[in-house]
């Protein structure tokens, strides 16, 4: 029995020829330089950061270049497939802004180069396969679990290179009626790679963002298609990218190791080789040290900690950049009105080293990002974000649309803008005292009010209130208050002539902000109670008075 008639019998369903996919998915037909760039997660139940980091890479160097980014979903892993990835890995990306141009949706497939589902593309991958059987480049292997195993043994007892390699392995070399004889028997068999590399010998690549590497040969024969007749992603994503015209595959350095693998592969199938990209792992601080992001340690690791808390797809993007390319912030400090898309993107920009994520560093750009949003725009936000997240507060924010709009717009458009709201539940956290279900006392009271003082104030206070005092009348009312029980009418005297006083003006105002809004710092006293009214400001007041 020869190869071709091997190759008909482990596949006598495949009559498709290589030539005919050729055919089904030409040459693209871009302008020269144009990128075919993709995104391929697993639905395997978490997306994270670094799925998006790679991400903007990818939709950075496709569409600057007048080029193209697709979404392929690389299920070939079915047993660790999660109910509802696919959608939440969909969801997550457009919340951010990763725009694709063709490929999996939630509800159906865009593009001709489809499907883009690696578990519907089965007869693809195994048309090749048998085409590489007839060239006699692959060869079914029947070794059983236990069999590897006991190889696996033999090569650590030897101090041997693991692997299923040379004279290791030991369906390499069976003869042509042994296969027969097995396949007719209905033994179950992998397809391997008659690998022809050697580690003694070296290859040079150029990776886009780590520039030449010289790495050894690949000299395993790797699995190409499990027993199921699905592939391994090592095979399949060689398929895929070559009918699919990728020109720039961007991933994480943990597959700098398989790099040998690919090559290989696509050597062997005689197709040229896409650019790749290996970006470098995100890291954190830790006291003094850095260590890699965890999936179980650090839940800002998960696309849906910033999703589920309410940060700005905006900020995250900006903060993304900032990481991506070290002239970002330079670029946007002279181009603040630009969008984003105005940068000039590099791969040659891309640290080498480990990337180093500051959740701090994201805060501070999310209060500039929210900051530059207009009132009505900052609370169709949080609306949003109440709608997928906290239920309980979309009947709140509907009914009490106008209050909202008051409240986001303090201190937010003078020439100093107030630049302390960073996501959607730190808003409603900094914002909650305003409503009475979700009002509770936080602070206690200054220590440089005596506690006796404390009923004579909010008492006095509460019977000068009146609501339609300007700002200089009403602050004038509680320095009068201040000096009728012993407080400074200014800080500053009290600082000079601590002996003379009980405490100063701010002391005694801190004690009406508590009674109001449960906390010892907020915006605007005066602007507070003119939303809240009259009514829920004597109320706030009385109840305080009543627990003294």
């Amino acid at each position: 029995m020869n190869n071709i008639e091997q190759s008909d019998l482990l596949f006598p369903h495949i009559t498709t020829l290589p030539k005919d996919y050729e055919s089904l998915f030409p040459p693209r037909g871009l302008p020269t330089g144009a990128k075919v760039t993709r995104l391929g997660p697993s639905p395997t139940g978490f997306i994270h950061l670094g799925n998006l980091y790679v991400a903007f890479v990818n939709e950075r160097l496709a569409h600057q270049s007048g080029g193209l980014f697709y979404l392929r979903i690389e299920d070939t892993d079915q047993k660790r497939e999660v109910e509802g990835a696919i959608d939440a890995i969909i969801s997550s990306l457009n919340y951010f802004g990763v725009v694709f141009d063709e490929g999996a949706t939630v509800d159906e497939e865009i593009g001709k180069y489809g499907p883009y589902y690696q578990s519907r593309r089965a007869h693809i991958y195994q048309c090749y396969v048998k085409e590489l059987i007839r060239r006699g480049l692959a060869y079914p292997c029947f070794c059983t679990e236990e069999e590897l195993e006991t190889i696996r043994e033999e090569q650590e007892a030897k101090k041997e290179n693991p692997g299923y390699y040379g004279s290791w392995a030991k369906c390499r070399n069976l003869s042509s009626e042994e296969v027969q004889k097995r396949i007719e028997a209905g033994k179950p068999f992998v397809i391997r790679l008659r690998s022809h590399g050697d580690l003694k010998r070296t290859f040079q690549i150029n990776d886009g963002i780590r520039g030449l590497l010289t790495m050894p040969e690949n000299n395993q024969d790797v699995i190409l298609l499990k027993q199921n007749g699905i592939p391994t992603y090592h095979f399949a994503h060689v398929v895929d990218d070559h009918l699919m015209g990728t020109t720039h595959v961007v991933r994480g350095e943990e597959w700098l190791s398989s790099l040998p693998i690919h090559v290989a592969l696509f050597e062997t199938m005689g197709w040229p080789m896409p650019t790749y990209c290996h970006t470098t792992v995100l890291m954190k601080m830790e006291g003094e040290t850095k260590r890699k992001l965890s999936k179980r340690k650090d839940p800002e690791l998960s696309l849906d900690y910033y999703q589920s808390q309410g940060y700005h797809p905006v900020a995250v993007r900006e903060y993304l950049m900032t990481i991506l390319n070290s002239n970002y912030e330079e670029w946007r400090a002279a181009n603040p009105e630009n969008p984003i898309s105005d940068f000039p993107f590099s791969t040659d920009k891309m640290s080498s080293s480990g990337t180093l994520f500051d959740l701090d560093k994201l805060n501070d750009i999310s209060k500039e990002v929210l900051a530059r949003l207009e009132d009505e725009e900052l609370y169709r936000f949080l609306l949003e974000w109440a709608e997928s997240y906290r239920r309980n507060l979309v009947s709140l924010f509907l009914e009490q649309k106008e209050t909202m709009l008051h409240i986001l717009s303090m201190d937010r458009h003078g020439e100093k803008p107030r630049k302390d709201l960073i996501y959607c539940s730190q808003i409603f956290e900094f914002i909650s005292y305003f409503f009475d279900d979700y009002y509770k006392v936080q602070d206690d009271y200054p220590a440089e009010v005596d506690y006796n003082d404390l009923k004579p104030i909010l008492t006095r206070y509460l019977s000068t209130f009146d609501p339609t005092d300007d700002r200089t009348q009403w602050f004038t009312k509680i320095r009068e208050l201040s000096t009728q029980l012993g407080y400074a009418a200014k800080p500053k005297d009290y600082k000079k002539n601590p002996d003379l006083y009980k405490g100063h003006v701010g002391h005694v105002s801190t004690v009406i902000r508590i009674a109001l809004m449960g906390r010892a710092s907020s915006p605007d006293l005066w602007e507070i109670q003119q939303i809240m009214g009259e009514l829920k400001t004597r109320d706030r007041i009385t109840k305080a008075i009543g627990l003294l």
